[in-house]
């Protein structure tokens, strides 16, 4: 027993084929949109390790490169950077090296008439040892502070955030 399909019917069968396929393309990238931050390896919690050892660190601030990658769209690259770590008691603090005034680079004792500050030449701005700006010259606020970690003996650099010592 053969049934025949009519010309109505098949033409109803390509239209919703046909609608169907084009919801599906409209749908499935807004789905992949809102779900793919769920599936995606985050780079938050990532340390960078560096090539200083643990206890190597003085009191003294001292300059730390470390490179790592960055994923710029599809655009791969090895990114140099440094901070400035020392030791303090048992803590290790590690800032930025970039003023918060204007975004020039900072230096320890650039300054011979401060040689226990931080120095900013651009505009001749302050930091103490622990990151706060000095009041009276140009930075608007404290040096910012990376997470530090030990790994296996070598130090470890992580997010940037405030500055945790000035509060």
């Amino acid at each position: 027993m053969t049934q025949r399909v009519t010309r109505r019917q098949f033409l109803n069968y390509a239209l919703m084929g046909t609608g169907s396929f084009m919801v599906a393309g409209i749908t499935l990238p807004m789905a992949r949109f809102a779900i793919d931050p769920l599936f995606a390896a985050g780079a938050d919690g990532d340390f960078i390790q560096t090539s200083i050892r643990m206890d190597e660190i003085t009191d003294e601030p001292v300059k730390v490169d470390f490179t790592f990658e960055q994923k710029d769209g599809w655009y791969e690259s090895e990114v140099s950077d440094f901070a400035w770590v020392y030791r303090d008691g048992d803590n290790i603090i590690a800032f930025s090296p970039v003023c918060k005034h204007l975004g020039c680079t900072v230096t320890w004792g650039g300054d011979t008439s401060n040689p226990d500050m931080f120095f900013c030449p651009c505009h001749n701005g302050y930091y103490t040892k622990d990151g706060n700006n000095v009041p009276g010259t140009p930075p608007r606020g404290p040096l910012d502070q990376f997470e530090v970690a030990d790994s296996d003996g070598y130090l470890a650099l992580g997010a940037l955030g405030a500055n945790k010592l000035v509060g």
